[in-house]
């Protein structure tokens, strides 16, 4: 056995109807985590599913007029077919309905019952059927459930209770023993502040008034409510108190649960309570990620605007679409989709970058050398820039995606990428290759140009498997050559190799777009100034700039698509917004005078060449305008001027 395990998990996906690119998202962070720790010679455990159970499901099954397991299994069957879509290699794919996890859930509740952390009860109060949330009157907003919006309704029934309060102070004390368990670090400040310190209360446990569920084995008419049923997934795949077999000793703690921030408070709450109470060891990191929005806000199933991941699979291919959605994703920040950006980073990044960067290589070589790099190279100076990049990116891969920072670790290869390119312009092989006399200098050249490409081909594996393919079977590398260790000294790459050109990878799409509507401005007449203008070289007044000083701030035209409070600072706002096709964050000190759902829609103006800087745990971007006088604040805005537009 080996003696580095990795076990990773997604939340159970609620099949309440098709998943989106939110849930996508997730999976494919998953998925590619394991691959790279697979890459370093771990031994992973991959683990996602479905949440089946609930009142919802048997609603929306009776309306349907089908049994509620017949409802599921065509959802169940179509994760599955997107999963397979989508390259997602997992080890196993838990169900709730499945028997030896029914069995485990019940075993655990028996468990619960029999110390005295689970007693009967009556419980009075609202509820959510599309959360399963229970609520007290007092967090009601509007009459309404705080989490969705949506209505509830008085539920009174008996139930069974776990004793929250009980452990909370030992988890307080865990949390702040083990920095890294929740992160990033503001959703651990999040859950503390908000909800552990103020005080937990019992969990409700089970239902009466609904049947879809894991029977109390004990207590007829009973079943168990979704927490005990659904959070103890990651240990019942494992073969806890269940007849499988058990790989509970080899891979339990797990080294990472990942799921959406929206769900972080059960999986940091109640999921260790549980843990707790069984005297399991916790899993080692709960990572919460940020949404993927849409113009105006989150993604819902039910609500309808969502964006399906087969559609743009089926027009862009699966490696672009993982790659935009692990780039675009900044770490624990909200993402935003627009269609014109994941073109975007197909156009520039994969055709324009790493395409054109293969197809370079390989045509020169193939022109040059019929295709075999010569043995009798001759290096430069201006080789070891590159050569030394080349070494130290896969260390800095690695720390980011130990961090799951998989946008800042996919930069850092494309930087790699985007230097190699520069070495074509600045070697110019074409020249060289009119010279019979450096023809050994040419096949250095090449050669390092090669090299490099073996090397992106190892690191982008993990998050574009059949891309890093297809550029090893063009490079026809053998396997030995694209393992970890081979690219950790540069090198590698064998000697007498034909190389194999193939088709583009990524060839650049185009789209119609609508012409910019220009209007013309007229100039006023300039008024004649009393003042004296400075000679040309007469130092200024103090307090006056040139034009070219002006000239350094580059002003931009954003559209504000999203906006939350900053979850560790109360005067803060963390904008996003689309400066034509980039997106950028900006964090704000306005949260005094706006609220974030006043700014969705606004166009504003964005100094965007200012340094990225970091406020209270979040990278700000650029900054916004904005009008004061004395406890007055305004958002400097535009109209009729599309994003990205320059503001001068």
């Amino acid at each position: 056995m080996s003696e580095k395990t990795f076990y990773i998990t997604t939340p159970i996906y609620y099949p309440s109807g098709n998943l989106h690119i939110g849930h996508t998202y997730t999976t494919v962070a998953a998925d590619t985590i394991t691959r790279f720790k697979k890459l370093k010679g771990y031994d992973t455990y991959f683990l996602t599913g479905t949440d089946e159970h609930g009142q919802k499901i048997q609603k929306v099954a009776e309306a349907a007029g089908i049994e509620p397991l017949a409802y599921v299994d065509g959802i169940v069957t179509g994760i599955k077919d997107l999963w397979n879509t989508m390259n997602i290699n997992y080890d196993q794919f838990i169900r709730t309905t499945d028997p030896q996890h029914e069995k485990t859930i019940q075993r655990i509740f028996k468990k619960l019952y029999d110390q005295g952390d689970i007693y009967k009860s009556n419980y009075e109060g609202w509820y959510c059927t599309p959360c399963e949330s229970f609520w007290t009157e007092s967090q009601l907003v509007d009459g309404n459930c705080p989490d969705c919006g949506r209505p509830v309704e008085k539920a009174s029934e008996e139930a069974y209770f776990f004793k929250m309060s009980k452990y909370a102070d030992q988890l307080l004390q865990y949390i702040e023993e083990n920095p890294h368990f929740i992160q990033p670090e503001s959703r651990k400040n999040e859950m503390i502040n908000n909800f552990i310190k103020p005080g937990l209360q019992d969990l409700c446990v089970s239902r009466t008034s609904f049947s879809w569920g894991v029977p109390v084995d004990f207590d007829p008419g009973h079943v168990v409510y979704v927490w005990i049923d659904a959070l103890p997934n990651y240990i019942s795949a494992l073969g806890y108190l269940n007849d499988k077999p058990d790989l509970m000793d080899k891979y339990w703690p797990a080294d990472v649960h990942l799921v959406g921030k929206d769900i972080i408070r059960f999986h940091t709450i109640y999921w260790p309570i549980i843990l707790m109470a069984l005297k399991l060891p916790l899993p080692k990191q709960v990572y919460g990620h940020g949404w993927i929005l849409l113009k105006g806000g989150k993604m819902s199933k039910s609500v309808g605007n969502v964006v399906d991941p087969v559609v743009l699979v089926d027009k862009y291919g699966v490696d672009a679409l993982r790659y935009h959605v692990l780039r675009e994703m900044s770490y624990g920040s909200d993402g935003v989709y627009n269609e014109d950006l994941l073109v975007s980073h197909i156009n520039s990044d994969l055709a324009n970058d790493l395409g054109n960067l293969l197809s370079r290589t390989l045509a020169m070589t193939d022109k040059y050398f019929g295709g075999v790099i010569p043995k009798e190279r001759e290096t430069e100076t201006i080789d070891s820039e590159l050569l030394e990049l080349a070494e130290k990116t896969p260390q800095l891969v690695s720390d980011y995606m130990d961090k799951l920072d998989f946008s800042r670790a996919l930069e850092e290869i494309w930087k790699l990428i985007s230097r190699s390119n520069k070495y074509i312009d600045e070697t110019q092989p074409w020249v060289l290759g009119k010279n019979p006399e450096k023809q050994a200098r040419l096949a250095q050249v090449m050669y390092n140009l090669t090299e490099c490409l073996r090397i992106v081909t190892v690191l982008i594996s993990a998050a574009m498997p059949e891309t890093a393919q297809k550029i090893a079977v063009q490079l026809n590398c053998p396997e030995a050559c694209l393992t970890w260790d081979s690219i950790q000294k540069f090198g590698a790459y064998p000697e007498d190799v034909q190389i194999k050109r193939g088709e583009a990878l990524f060839p650049r799409i185009e789209l119609v777009k609508k012409e910019a509507v220009k209007k013309e401005v007229k100039a006023e007449p300039q008024k004649k100034d009393v003042k004296k203008a400075p000679e040309l070289n007469e130092p200024l007044p103090e307090g006056l700039i040139t034009i070219d000083d002006f000239a350094k701030v580059q002003l931009r035209v954003a559209e504000v698509v999203a906006c939350e409070a900053h979850p560790d600072a109360d005067r803060l706002l963390v904008l996003q917004l689309m400066v034509g096709q980039e997106k950028r964050q900006v964090v704000s000190g306005i949260a005094k005078y706006y609220q974030p759902a006043d700014l969705v829609g606004k166009t504003v103006i964005l100094v965007a060449n200012l340094k990225p800087v970091m406020l209270r745990g979040l990278e700000s971007n650029g900054m916004i305008l904005a009008a004061t006088k004395g406890k007055k604040l305004s958002l400097v805005t535009v109209e009729g001027i599309p994003s990205g537009g320059k503001v001068s």
